[in-house]
């Protein structure tokens, strides 16, 4: 089968397109004809070895040699202990719990990753789904504790996870404040931004503006800054980040909590079975929209690694296997 792999840390031009063994499933494992994958910024991290954090598992080489986390596609076979599929099933799901390899005509995947296809939505848009989608939800829902009437910002809302955040927050009755780059904007408008700011001319953090929810998807600004910018009793939310912003922000969350009652929390990725289901549901009412800027086939799958690496993409980047 082909896949874009890699065997050493870099930019995208370490990225390689090669003919590999197509992998045999394990007993709780299907073998899936991948139709489509997505970018997200862990393979963009994965990719560079940065932050160091990424390399566990791998220090001085990658672990996994084919990256690609969000998948969408059919079904081939089933492992012996395999319940919840059979042959010809669509499916999609996030495979960053077990093994990646997204970005080859084949993976295998544990059945425990893996969703039913939302109904009327293309194998590129369900592969559009999974982890930006998911971590959108448990940032505002679980860490956020969003409520109708909140006044949220989305830091970084032009990306993948920002342009689910903002459709989440809408449907659930809050004000919606989007910061990204002006090339951006009139995007963020078109899927329920109130308002929107360019970040090369507005800092949030000095306006002087008070929010219930912050979501950081980007992490531009020190902690301190960004708690300027937090209502009392509201909540930060930084999805991910470097090491040092994170002990910077566990070493704050106490006493902001004490003194200023405004809760820091990190938030990391956990997939979730019945998290991409509750995304299933939402798009195929038609309430959430998947955004997708540009689609590259597997031969160019390292262009678009490289358009992502870039910041320029207008929600999810995805990649393409078969039409």
């Amino acid at each position: 089968m082909t896949a874009m792999v890699y065997d050493t840390y870099g930019s995208p031009e370490v990225l390689r397109i090669e003919e590999v063994d197509i992998p045999v499933p394990e007993d709780h494992e299907v073998l899936i004809e991948v139709h489509a994958a997505s970018v997200n910024s862990w393979d963009w991290d994965l990719l560079r070895g940065k932050p160091y954090l990424t390399r566990l598992g791998g220090f001085r080489k990658p672990r996994y040699r084919i990256l690609g986390a969000d998948i969408a596609g059919r079904v081939i076979t089933a492992g012996a202990k395999v319940k919840r599929f059979r042959p010809g099933d669509e499916v999609f799901g996030d495979l960053s719990g077990c093994g990646w390899g997204g970005f080859a005509e084949y993976v295998s995947a544990s059945e425990e990753a893996l969703t039913p296809k939302p109904a009327g939505l293309s194998y590129e848009q369900a592969a559009a789904i999974p982890q930006a989608a998911v971590l959108a939800l448990q940032g505002m829902r679980d860490k956020g504790n969003l409520r109708n009437g909140h006044r949220v910002l989305i830091n970084g809302a032009g990306g993948g996870v920002g342009t689910f955040a903002v459709q989440y927050a809408k449907l659930h009755g809050a004000e919606v404040t989007g910061v990204d780059s002006a090339g951006k904007l009139d995007m963020l408008r078109s899927v329920g931004a109130d308002y929107v700011l360019d970040y090369t001319k507005d800092d949030f953090t000095t306006i002087g503006q008070r929010y219930d929810l912050i979501l950081d998807v980007v992490g531009n600004h020190s902690v301190s800054a960004v708690k300027r910018a937090l209502a009392s009793g509201g909540t930060y939310v930084m999805v991910g980040g470097s090491l040092h912003r994170i002990l910077q922000a566990l070493l704050a969350a106490p006493l902001s909590a004490w003194l200023e009652r405004k809760k820091i929390a990190i938030l990391v990725h956990k997939p979730n079975h019945d998290d991409q289901m509750v995304w299933k549901a939402l798009v195929e009412a038609g309430q959430v929209v998947p955004v997708i800027d540009r689609q590259y086939p597997l031969r160019d799958a390292a262009q678009a690694m490289r358009y992502h690496g870039e910041g320029r993409a207008k929600g999810k980047i995805v990649v393409y296997m078969k039409r």
